[in-house]
């Protein structure tokens, strides 16, 4: 099988991927922005568009970056597929698509998109577009919703709040309990291979993906602290006063906001039984807990 993933190799999830597919499948990486490989002989059997934006650490991307990258060069992707000799289009969206916060229940491909941010409601917006075309005889198109993805190489909420551990400020979070659900880039690339291994047997439609366990914030910051052997203090402050602080981070510069503090203590757990399911998958390469370790130890090399 030949696979073609737009969105390069460079980035976090490409640069994984790209070693995960070597062994098995034949490959092309290429980028939106330079389109000369059109005219290669490549005829790939599938097409994933991993083309997006997410990451936003200077907030100086504005709503029309996200709508770019996250919708316009969807419809490009898709057009590509359409034209091309794929029978198969691997959509990579995110569960941000219909929820950023909170869920207290399980999040099952039927929930309603409750999107806040340009970043969630760009993503829905590429997969709203997506599910109206009509596709042509003998192709399918596979949309998947990650939630969080942490690996080596990740620079996202993870990799801040390790930063935090190992600078020794005291961790003032331990009264919120909470369960959230992660996937680590092993169990994601797993996720694709098995998706491409068994294209026969997944309908055209939207799939979640997620570890098979929960953790919470306590948890991760108890795996930070056993894997670098950082004795971190926890100051266990009431969840009044964190709200008061995280109120007054709104208007300053401290590193604690209403926002982030929502995404580091809410309730937010994904269902992944519906691909479970289409793909007969009975359990993950790793688990959320030992793709947790993983990804710390990577942080400290």
């Amino acid at each position: 099988m030949k696979v073609l993933v737009l969105g390069g190799n460079s980035g976090f999830i490409g640069s994984h991927l790209s070693k995960s597919l070597v062994s098995s499948f034949e490959s092309k990486f290429v980028s939106m922005r330079n389109l000369d490989w059109m005219g290669d002989d490549f005829s790939p059997n599938c097409i994933i568009n991993l083309v997006g934006k997410a990451h936003d650490f200077t907030g100086l991307a504005k709503e029309e970056d996200f709508y770019y990258a996250n919708f316009e060069l969807a419809k490009k992707a898709f057009q590509i597929f359409l034209s091309s000799s794929a029978t198969l289009f691997i959509h990579i969206s995110s569960l941000a698509a219909i929820e950023e916060i909170e869920a207290l229940n399980p999040l099952s491909e039927f929930a309603t998109s409750n999107s806040v941010t340009p970043y969630g409601k760009s993503k829905r917006a590429a997969e709203e577009w997506l599910l109206a075309q009509t596709l042509p005889s003998g192709k399918k198109l596979i949309i998947l919703r990650p939630p969080m993805v942490h690996g080596e190489g990740d620079k996202g909420n993870l990799n801040q709040l390790f930063k935090l551990v190992n600078k020794g400020i005291p961790y003032p979070l331990t009264k919120f309990k909470n369960k959230r659900s992660f996937l680590s880039i092993e169990n994601f690339c797993f996720f694709i291979e098995q998706i491409l291994f068994k294209k026969d047997n997944i309908e055209t439609g939207i799939y979640h993906l997620a570890d098979d366990e929960t953790l919470s914030s306590n948890e991760i910051v108890k795996v930070i602290k056993e894997e670098t052997g950082f004795n971190t203090p926890c100051l266990p402050l009431p969840k009044s006063l964190v709200r008061w602080i995280s109120k007054v981070g709104d208007r300053t510069s401290l590193p604690l906001n209403t926002w982030r503090l929502k995404k580091l203590t809410s309730n937010l757990v994904v269902s992944n039984k519906k691909i479970k399911i289409a793909l007969s998958i009975h359990r993950l390469p790793l688990t959320a807990k030992e793709g947790l370790r993983e990804t710390i130890r990577s942080f400290q090399k």
